[in-house]
């Protein structure tokens, strides 16, 4: 899912899906201020490069953010169907 989301804002020169992601991430904090979406504040911060890298992060530590990756409404509900079906299908 991760991959997806990146090739999706890599290929936006405008980077919508990063700016959509940083709106949820503020709005989720001001609902409930969790370590974890503060440490994804942080994140957002930084060059999108950067923030590329930590989605692609394959380690524990990659997969413990990706758990609540603020990405949500990047990928329409139709490609994330797509993405779970062939996930689904490669077991």
């Amino acid at each position: 899912m991760a991959k997806a989301v990146v090739e999706r804002i890599d290929r936006d020169p405008e980077r919508a899906g990063l700016k959509k992601a940083k709106s949820t991430c503020q709005r989720w904090f001001q609902s409930e201020p969790a370590a974890a979406i503060g440490e994804w504040l942080a994140i957002l911060d930084l060059p999108w490069e950067k923030i590329r890298l930590v989605l692609l992060d394959e380690s524990e530590e990659g997969q413990r953010l990706r758990q609540s990756a603020p990405f949500a409404g990047v990928l329409t509900p139709q490609e994330r169907w797509n993405i779970y079906r062939s996930f689904h299908e490669e077991k």
